[in-house]
Protein backbone atom coordinates (compact mmCIF):
# COMPACT_ATOMS: atom_id res chain seq x y z
CA UNK A 1 0.00 0.00 0.00
CA UNK A 2 1.71 3.51 -1.34
CA UNK A 3 -0.59 5.91 0.32
CA UNK A 4 -1.24 6.30 3.90
CA UNK A 5 -3.75 8.37 5.57
CA UNK A 6 -3.00 10.32 8.77
CA UNK A 7 -5.38 9.05 10.94
CA UNK A 8 -4.46 5.46 10.36
CA UNK A 9 -0.75 5.95 10.26
CA UNK A 10 -0.39 4.43 13.87
CA UNK A 11 -1.70 0.78 12.79
CA UNK A 12 0.30 0.99 9.83
CA UNK A 13 3.62 1.36 11.52
CA UNK A 14 2.62 -1.01 14.32
CA UNK A 15 1.63 -3.81 11.18
CA UNK A 16 5.46 -2.76 10.06
CA UNK A 17 6.85 -3.53 13.11
CA UNK A 18 5.43 -6.58 13.69
CA UNK A 19 6.27 -7.74 9.95
CA UNK A 20 9.84 -6.81 10.67
CA UNK A 21 10.38 -8.84 14.39
CA UNK A 22 9.06 -11.98 12.12
CA UNK A 23 11.69 -11.22 10.17
CA UNK A 24 14.28 -11.20 12.13
CA UNK A 25 12.95 -14.21 13.95
CA UNK A 26 13.20 -15.97 10.84
CA UNK A 27 17.10 -14.53 9.91
CA UNK A 28 18.47 -15.17 14.10
CA UNK A 29 18.16 -17.16 16.70
CA UNK A 30 16.05 -14.59 18.33
CA UNK A 31 12.85 -15.87 20.00
CA UNK A 32 10.45 -12.85 19.56
CA UNK A 33 6.87 -14.61 19.66
CA UNK A 34 6.35 -13.33 22.88
CA UNK A 35 6.73 -10.09 21.90
CA UNK A 36 5.21 -10.50 18.54
CA UNK A 37 2.01 -12.13 20.77
CA UNK A 38 1.69 -8.58 22.33
CA UNK A 39 2.21 -6.55 19.60
CA UNK A 40 -0.59 -8.52 17.62
CA UNK A 41 -2.52 -8.13 20.09
CA UNK A 42 -2.03 -4.73 20.42
CA UNK A 43 -2.57 -4.25 16.50
CA UNK A 44 -6.05 -5.50 16.65
CA UNK A 45 -7.59 -3.12 19.65
CA UNK A 46 -5.86 -0.46 17.61
CA UNK A 47 -7.38 -1.22 14.31
CA UNK A 48 -10.75 -1.66 16.19
CA UNK A 49 -10.08 1.92 17.62
CA UNK A 50 -8.71 3.32 14.31
CA UNK A 51 -11.55 1.90 11.61
CA UNK A 52 -14.25 0.30 13.98
CA UNK A 53 -14.51 4.33 15.19
CA UNK A 54 -14.12 6.29 12.32
CA UNK A 55 -14.93 9.93 11.89
CA UNK A 56 -17.51 11.52 9.15
CA UNK A 57 -13.81 12.95 7.87
CA UNK A 58 -11.92 9.61 7.97
CA UNK A 59 -14.66 8.43 5.85
CA UNK A 60 -14.52 11.49 3.28
CA UNK A 61 -10.43 10.44 3.16
CA UNK A 62 -11.11 6.76 2.74
CA UNK A 63 -13.53 7.20 0.40
CA UNK A 64 -10.90 9.32 -1.94
CA UNK A 65 -7.97 6.87 -1.28
CA UNK A 66 -6.35 7.13 -4.74
CA UNK A 67 -5.89 3.29 -4.14
CA UNK A 68 -9.73 2.95 -4.01
CA UNK A 69 -11.13 0.06 -6.40
CA UNK A 70 -12.79 1.75 -9.28
CA UNK A 71 -15.94 0.78 -11.59
CA UNK A 72 -13.61 -1.12 -14.37
CA UNK A 73 -12.16 -2.82 -10.95
CA UNK A 74 -15.07 -3.67 -9.69
CA UNK A 75 -16.44 -5.21 -13.16
CA UNK A 76 -12.89 -6.92 -13.60
CA UNK A 77 -14.28 -8.93 -10.65
CA UNK A 78 -17.82 -9.29 -10.84
CA UNK A 79 -18.72 -9.55 -14.39
CA UNK A 80 -18.08 -12.10 -17.41
CA UNK A 81 -17.92 -10.98 -21.02
CA UNK A 82 -18.02 -7.42 -20.69
CA UNK A 83 -18.33 -5.63 -23.45
CA UNK A 84 -17.84 -1.90 -23.18
CA UNK A 85 -19.61 0.82 -26.21
CA UNK A 86 -18.66 4.05 -26.62
CA UNK A 87 -20.12 7.19 -27.43
CA UNK A 88 -23.71 9.08 -27.11
CA UNK A 89 -24.21 9.11 -30.60
CA UNK A 90 -24.27 13.03 -30.76
CA UNK A 91 -21.13 14.68 -29.59
CA UNK A 92 -18.36 12.00 -28.66
CA UNK A 93 -17.02 9.39 -25.92
CA UNK A 94 -16.79 10.88 -22.51
CA UNK A 95 -13.87 8.34 -20.86
CA UNK A 96 -15.40 9.81 -17.27
CA UNK A 97 -18.07 6.80 -17.23
CA UNK A 98 -17.41 3.30 -18.64
CA UNK A 99 -20.77 1.38 -19.86
CA UNK A 100 -21.14 -1.75 -21.37
CA UNK A 101 -23.13 -5.12 -21.63
CA UNK A 102 -22.05 -7.81 -19.64
CA UNK A 103 -22.94 -11.19 -17.46
CA UNK A 104 -23.47 -11.26 -13.83
CA UNK A 105 -23.68 -15.17 -12.66
CA UNK A 106 -24.96 -15.69 -16.27
CA UNK A 107 -27.77 -12.95 -16.68
CA UNK A 108 -27.15 -10.31 -19.14
CA UNK A 109 -27.07 -6.90 -17.69
CA UNK A 110 -26.03 -3.01 -18.55
CA UNK A 111 -23.04 -1.94 -16.67
CA UNK A 112 -22.42 1.60 -15.78
CA UNK A 113 -20.13 3.64 -13.56
CA UNK A 114 -18.11 6.63 -12.82
CA UNK A 115 -14.55 5.71 -13.99
CA UNK A 116 -11.44 7.93 -12.34
CA UNK A 117 -8.03 7.36 -12.97
CA UNK A 118 -5.26 5.87 -10.77
CA UNK A 119 -2.67 8.13 -11.71
CA UNK A 120 -2.09 11.39 -13.07
CA UNK A 121 -2.05 10.25 -17.26
CA UNK A 122 -5.11 8.47 -16.54
CA UNK A 123 -7.00 10.59 -14.75
CA UNK A 124 -6.39 13.54 -17.25
CA UNK A 125 -7.35 11.34 -19.78
CA UNK A 126 -10.60 10.33 -17.78
CA UNK A 127 -11.06 13.78 -16.47
CA UNK A 128 -10.84 13.08 -12.89
CA UNK A 129 -14.20 11.07 -13.34
CA UNK A 130 -16.07 14.16 -13.82
CA UNK A 131 -18.38 13.55 -17.03
CA UNK A 132 -19.59 15.87 -19.53
CA UNK A 133 -23.12 15.62 -20.68
CA UNK A 134 -22.36 13.00 -23.48
CA UNK A 135 -21.00 10.83 -20.21
CA UNK A 136 -24.63 11.06 -19.49
CA UNK A 137 -26.17 10.80 -22.44
CA UNK A 138 -23.85 7.87 -23.36
CA UNK A 139 -25.50 6.12 -20.31
CA UNK A 140 -29.16 6.86 -20.93
CA UNK A 141 -28.09 5.21 -23.90
CA UNK A 142 -27.05 2.58 -22.70
CA UNK A 143 -30.15 2.58 -20.24
CA UNK A 144 -33.05 2.60 -23.54
CA UNK A 145 -31.22 0.10 -24.92
CA UNK A 146 -31.47 -2.56 -21.71
CA UNK A 147 -34.78 -1.72 -21.37
CA UNK A 148 -35.59 -2.37 -24.89
CA UNK A 149 -33.71 -5.82 -24.31
CA UNK A 150 -34.93 -5.76 -20.68
CA UNK A 151 -31.55 -6.48 -19.44
CA UNK A 152 -31.18 -4.99 -15.33
CA UNK A 153 -29.31 -1.77 -14.98
CA UNK A 154 -26.27 -1.92 -12.71
CA UNK A 155 -24.46 1.91 -11.64
CA UNK A 156 -21.63 2.58 -9.56
CA UNK A 157 -21.69 5.86 -8.43
CA UNK A 158 -17.90 7.71 -7.66
CA UNK A 159 -17.59 11.27 -8.88
CA UNK A 160 -16.40 14.88 -7.21
CA UNK A 161 -19.44 15.96 -9.14
CA UNK A 162 -20.17 16.94 -12.78
CA UNK A 163 -17.61 18.57 -15.16
CA UNK A 164 -18.95 22.39 -14.62
CA UNK A 165 -16.68 23.68 -17.20
CA UNK A 166 -18.10 26.04 -20.04
CA UNK A 167 -17.90 23.65 -22.53
CA UNK A 168 -19.83 21.04 -20.74
CA UNK A 169 -22.44 23.75 -19.93
CA UNK A 170 -22.67 24.58 -23.16
CA UNK A 171 -23.34 21.20 -24.42
CA UNK A 172 -26.48 20.58 -21.83
CA UNK A 173 -24.88 19.53 -18.65
CA UNK A 174 -28.03 20.07 -16.63
CA UNK A 175 -30.51 19.53 -19.04
CA UNK A 176 -28.41 15.88 -19.70
CA UNK A 177 -28.44 15.02 -16.00
CA UNK A 178 -32.30 15.92 -15.44
CA UNK A 179 -33.38 13.79 -18.39
CA UNK A 180 -31.35 10.84 -16.74
CA UNK A 181 -33.34 11.76 -13.79
CA UNK A 182 -36.59 11.30 -15.42
CA UNK A 183 -35.81 8.46 -17.49
CA UNK A 184 -34.52 6.61 -14.73
CA UNK A 185 -37.52 7.09 -12.73
CA UNK A 186 -39.04 5.45 -15.61
CA UNK A 187 -36.98 3.00 -16.82
CA UNK A 188 -39.29 -0.48 -16.65
CA UNK A 189 -36.35 -2.89 -15.57
CA UNK A 190 -34.67 -2.84 -12.31
CA UNK A 191 -32.14 -0.44 -11.62
CA UNK A 192 -29.63 -1.59 -8.56
CA UNK A 193 -26.99 1.52 -7.75
CA UNK A 194 -23.93 1.31 -5.39
CA UNK A 195 -22.03 4.29 -4.64
CA UNK A 196 -18.20 2.97 -4.07
CA UNK A 197 -15.92 6.37 -3.13
CA UNK A 198 -17.50 9.72 -3.84
CA UNK A 199 -20.99 10.69 -4.39
CA UNK A 200 -21.07 14.21 -5.47
CA UNK A 201 -24.19 16.27 -6.15
CA UNK A 202 -25.95 15.53 -9.31
CA UNK A 203 -22.80 14.21 -11.20
CA UNK A 204 -23.93 10.99 -8.65
CA UNK A 205 -27.80 11.48 -8.81
CA UNK A 206 -27.58 11.46 -13.04
CA UNK A 207 -26.58 7.61 -12.41
CA UNK A 208 -28.02 7.51 -9.15
CA UNK A 209 -31.53 6.92 -9.09
CA UNK A 210 -32.72 3.00 -8.78
CA UNK A 211 -34.63 0.53 -7.30
CA UNK A 212 -32.07 -0.47 -4.58
CA UNK A 213 -29.38 2.12 -3.70
CA UNK A 214 -26.35 0.85 -1.71
CA UNK A 215 -23.43 2.78 -0.20
CA UNK A 216 -19.73 1.00 0.33
CA UNK A 217 -19.55 1.34 4.23
CA UNK A 218 -16.28 4.04 3.50
CA UNK A 219 -18.12 5.95 0.36
CA UNK A 220 -19.73 9.15 0.93
CA UNK A 221 -23.20 10.86 -0.42
CA UNK A 222 -24.00 14.85 -0.85
CA UNK A 223 -24.95 17.47 -2.67
CA UNK A 224 -21.78 19.58 -2.15
CA UNK A 225 -18.07 18.26 -0.58
CA UNK A 226 -17.44 19.59 2.93
CA UNK A 227 -14.88 21.79 1.05
CA UNK A 228 -17.93 23.42 -0.65
CA UNK A 229 -20.25 23.45 1.92
CA UNK A 230 -17.40 25.41 4.63
CA UNK A 231 -17.15 27.72 2.19
CA UNK A 232 -20.46 28.73 1.31
CA UNK A 233 -21.58 28.55 5.24
CA UNK A 234 -18.12 30.03 6.82
CA UNK A 235 -16.16 31.50 4.44
CA UNK A 236 -13.49 28.84 4.85
CA UNK A 237 -12.49 25.47 3.12
CA UNK A 238 -9.89 25.36 5.83
CA UNK A 239 -13.42 24.39 8.40
CA UNK A 240 -14.15 20.77 5.81
CA UNK A 241 -14.21 18.32 8.61
CA UNK A 242 -16.79 20.08 10.59
CA UNK A 243 -18.72 20.33 7.74
CA UNK A 244 -18.73 16.84 7.17
CA UNK A 245 -20.00 16.29 10.77
CA UNK A 246 -23.03 18.34 9.61
CA UNK A 247 -24.03 17.44 6.50
CA UNK A 248 -24.53 14.15 7.64
CA UNK A 249 -22.66 12.29 4.64
CA UNK A 250 -21.50 9.24 5.40
CA UNK A 251 -23.46 5.63 4.57
CA UNK A 252 -24.53 5.24 8.33
CA UNK A 253 -26.25 8.30 8.17
CA UNK A 254 -28.22 8.28 4.79
CA UNK A 255 -29.17 4.81 6.25
CA UNK A 256 -30.74 6.24 9.17
CA UNK A 257 -31.99 8.69 6.94
CA UNK A 258 -33.75 6.05 4.85
CA UNK A 259 -31.87 7.70 1.51
CA UNK A 260 -30.36 4.38 1.10
CA UNK A 261 -31.17 0.51 1.10
CA UNK A 262 -28.02 -0.50 2.75
CA UNK A 263 -24.46 -0.37 3.83
CA UNK A 264 -22.18 -2.65 2.23
CA UNK A 265 -19.54 -3.94 4.40
CA UNK A 266 -15.89 -2.62 3.74
CA UNK A 267 -12.83 -4.48 4.44
CA UNK A 268 -11.51 -3.17 7.68
CA UNK A 269 -8.84 -0.65 6.25
CA UNK A 270 -10.56 0.07 3.02
CA UNK A 271 -11.68 -1.54 0.17
CA UNK A 272 -8.14 -1.33 -1.18
CA UNK A 273 -6.76 -3.73 0.91
CA UNK A 274 -8.71 -6.45 -0.34
CA UNK A 275 -10.72 -6.04 -4.04
CA UNK A 276 -11.73 -9.37 -4.51
CA UNK A 277 -13.23 -10.39 -0.74
CA UNK A 278 -14.64 -6.53 -1.39
CA UNK A 279 -16.41 -7.34 -4.58
CA UNK A 280 -17.41 -10.28 -2.68
CA UNK A 281 -19.76 -8.29 -0.54
CA UNK A 282 -20.81 -6.15 -3.63
CA UNK A 283 -22.20 -9.24 -4.66
CA UNK A 284 -24.51 -10.42 -1.96
CA UNK A 285 -26.24 -7.49 -2.40
CA UNK A 286 -26.77 -7.81 -5.95
CA UNK A 287 -28.06 -11.58 -6.53
CA UNK A 288 -30.24 -10.70 -3.61
CA UNK A 289 -31.58 -7.27 -4.69
CA UNK A 290 -32.03 -8.67 -8.18
CA UNK A 291 -33.77 -11.96 -6.87
CA UNK A 292 -36.35 -9.53 -5.06
CA UNK A 293 -36.89 -7.19 -8.24
CA UNK A 294 -37.13 -9.19 -11.17
CA UNK A 295 -39.81 -11.29 -9.88
CA UNK A 296 -42.13 -7.75 -9.93
CA UNK A 297 -44.50 -6.93 -12.73
CA UNK A 298 -43.33 -3.70 -14.63
CA UNK A 299 -46.23 -1.87 -12.77
CA UNK A 300 -45.38 -3.23 -9.64
CA UNK A 301 -41.60 -1.92 -9.95
CA UNK A 302 -42.40 1.72 -11.09
CA UNK A 303 -44.92 2.22 -8.08
CA UNK A 304 -42.42 0.99 -5.59
CA UNK A 305 -39.95 3.15 -7.13
CA UNK A 306 -41.96 6.17 -7.05
CA UNK A 307 -42.94 5.57 -3.38
CA UNK A 308 -39.39 5.22 -2.39
CA UNK A 309 -38.60 8.43 -3.32
CA UNK A 310 -42.14 9.99 -2.32
CA UNK A 311 -41.27 8.66 1.13
CA UNK A 312 -37.78 10.23 1.55
CA UNK A 313 -37.76 13.22 4.04
CA UNK A 314 -40.22 15.42 5.75
CA UNK A 315 -43.04 17.40 3.24
CA UNK A 316 -46.16 19.37 3.47
CA UNK A 317 -48.99 19.00 0.43
CA UNK A 318 -50.34 22.53 0.17
CA UNK A 319 -53.77 23.20 -1.23
CA UNK A 320 -53.58 26.27 -4.13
Amino acid sequence: MKHVLDFEKPVIELREKIVELKRLTENSEMDLSDEIVTLESRLEKLETDVYDRMAPWDRVQMARHPERPTTLDYIDQLFTDFLELHGDRNFGDDAAIVSGIAKFKGKPVTVIGHQRGKDTKENIHRNFGMPHPEGYRKALRLMKQAEKFGRPVITFIDTKGAYPGKAAEERGQSEAIARNLMEMAGLTVPIICVVIGEGGSGGALGLGIGDRIFMLENSTYSVISPEGASSILWKDSGLAQEAAESMKITSYDLQKLEVIDGVIPEIRGGAHRDIKAQAGEIEKVLLESLDQLETLEQEQLLEERFMKYKNIGDYTYLDL
